[in-house]
């Protein structure tokens, strides 16, 4: 009779163990999976090391297992048979069907499929073309026929049955339910076809049969196909590459796949509307583009969040605001807007920082603080409106943010003093968990709180000038807070920030002194108090944030092609 032993605590249940006394397994049901149970076996078991220590362990004895730990291995024993053998008998089937699929993947190889030339000459449409006078559909009971087109596209979806294959394509510019049948469906190109991969698509333009639903209720009904670009599949497919459950870094890291999307390019989709529809309103307002620089050796907003860079042996930053020069064109331009760039070197990771976003900023001559409140009032809503109007953008909006509706006038108007009073009397602390007072600088989810509690656009004004930019106007009948005012939406928070500018010679000299900056470096700037200055103002309005707002995303990243923010600078 063999001798197979177990000690417990020394024991291992690897290739190093062979079951002798001076390499035991670990455990009982190893040793049965090593050595089947049967009359030519006996089990000894020990435990080297935790029975009762007065034994001698080198003389501590083998013992044959007991019978209850004999049961409960033979238990598992039996279990893990069972398992393997499944697992055998699935392996098994899998080859079997992998090798079914591969003959079946050579005969398709023969298929092979020609355009039938007695057909009429396809015309090339993009997948968003609805115009009849372009696109003529042909009956779903094949009562007339529809025109011959030509599309090209990727593979958004598909869906395959026994003798018909369903597919959407895409292009960018709209979305095309496509029908193959017959040859196509066995060839090889369409057997082993992989989302993502790109194709041209000849065939019939027909409408949607009754009770069914495509994309603007039209399909393609195929008659010859060719693959342009496979893209890649198993392991390295798309939707294993970009999992809705992925981690949020993953998707970070494969920006580029998820923007094929349907939620990611309806985002920028409705971004590209939103900058025609402000640049369409600022041209109302007969404002003029300008282009300011991005490399800067000035600050605007504070040191601490600027990019510092070597420019040919001097100290450059990248800027954190455009208002500086846009303020240089009122005299010769009127009033200005730029959409450009702005970095801010904050090491904030909240849902509505970027270190680099988008900053649509305008500046305006002559003009009040009730003069600037008025234009952002009307600057906002007549954007809104101008997005609204365009069906694509406005059906965008309706899948991300369904229940959006158009703010409506006019805003409400809440000074600092009164927002720190409504903070107090609804008990919510400040940063330091004590009641807010008046100098607080409101923190963004305390300011954030407020908003979505009152639930629509506000214009806070008013704020302390310790607190606030060095350029900023005095109020004249409060010398102790600014006309300043930061429009906040309601899930998002702040989205604009705006003030009148200083613009008395002496004042902004004192503004200088009282933040300890050297004046000299923004004598360009201070130069438009010396000829001929003038009341003006401006704001700078956050893209990203607008649309988080009027998509409804949780974070501004979702924003942004290619978000920039702390340790991210790729792809």
């Amino acid at each position: 009779m063999t001798t197979i032993y177990i000690d417990e605590d020394v024991g291992k249940d690897d290739s190093t163990a062979t079951g002798s006394e001076s390499a035991p397994y670990k455990t009982l049901v190893h040793a049965f999976l090593q050595h089947a149970p049967s009359e030519g076996f006996q089990y000894l078991t020990r435990k080297s090391q935790t029975e009762p220590a007065e034994k001698d362990v080198d003389k501590l004895e083998w013992k044959s297992a007991t019978k209850s730990a004999m049961k409960k291995a033979t238990n598992l024993y039996e279990q893990r048979k069972k398992k393997a053998a499944k697992e055998q008998e699935l392996a098994i089937r899998e080859k079997q069907e992998a090798e079914k699929r591969r003959l079946v993947l050579e005969e398709a190889k023969k298929i092979v499929i020609k355009e039938d030339s007695s057909l009429p000459k396809p015309v090339r449409i993009r997948l968003d073309v609805t115009d009849p006078a372009v696109v003529k559909l042909g009956s779903p009971e094949s009562e007339g026929p529809g025109t011959r087109v030509r599309v090209l596209g990727r593979v958004h979806r598909l869906r395959a049955q026994k003798d018909v294959v369903f597919l959407t394509l895409t292009d960018g510019y709209g979305y095309l339910q496509c029908i193959l049948t017959g040859d196509m469906v066995k060839t090889y190109d369409i057997m082993t076809l992989t989302l993502g991969t790109s194709m041209s698509i000849h065939g019939e333009m027909r409408a949607v049969p009754p009770k069914q639903h495509a994309p603007n209720n039209r399909e393609l009904h195929a008659d010859f196909f060719t693959i342009i670009g496979r893209a890649a599949g198993d392991k390295e497919a798309i939707t294993t590459r970009v999992a809705p459950d992925a981690d949020p870094q993953t998707l970070y890291d494969n920006r580029h796949l998820v923007l094929r999307g349907e939620t990611a390019s309806a985002v920028m989709k409705v971004r590209a509307a939103a900058l025609r529809a402000f640049r369409k309103s600022f041209e109302e307002n007969r404002m003029l583009e300008v282009t300011p620089p991005a490399m800067v050796q000035t600050q605007v907003e504070g040191g601490s969040t600027l990019f510092k860079f070597d420019y040919y042996g001097e100290n450059a930053y990248l800027t954190q605001s455009s208002q500086l020069y846009l303020e240089t064109c009122l005299p010769s331009l009127g009033d200005v807007f730029c959409v450009c760039p702005s970095f801010r070197a904050e090491k904030s990771l909240t849902r509505r920082h970027l270190s680099e976003y988008t900053h649509i900023e305008a500046e305006l001559d002559f003009i009040t603080f009730t003069d600037l409140l008025d234009h952002l009032e009307a600057m906002i809503c007549r954007v809104i409106e101008l997005i609204l109007a365009e069906p694509e953008a406005a059906a965008h909006i309706k899948q991300l943010n369904p229940d959006f509706k158009p703010p409506s006038r006019p805003f409400r108007r809440m000074k600092y003093s009164d927002a720190i009073q409504w903070l107090i009397e609804h008990e919510i602390p400040n940063e330091e968990g004590k009641p807010h007072q008046f100098g607080d600088d409101i923190a963004e989810a305390a300011e954030r709180k407020m908003t979505d509690i009152i639930n629509q656009p506000i214009f806070l004004t008013h704020f302390p000038a310790e607190i606030k930019a060095f350029y900023m106007k005095k109020d004249p009948e409060d010398r102790r807070v600014t006309e300043s005012v930061d429009v906040l939406m309601p899930g998002v928070g702040e989205i604009v920030g705006g003030s009148m500018r200083m613009d008395d010679w002496d004042e902004l000299m004192n503004a200088y002194k009282h933040e300890g900056m050297d004046p000299s470096p923004y004598y360009w700037y201070t130069d438009q108090r010396k000829y001929g200055t003038s009341p003006h103002g401006g704001y700078g309005l956050g893209l990203e944030r607008f649309l988080a707002w009027l998509c409804a995303r949780y974070t501004v990243r979702d924003c942004s092609l290619y978000p920039r923010f702390t340790g991210r600078c790729t792809p």
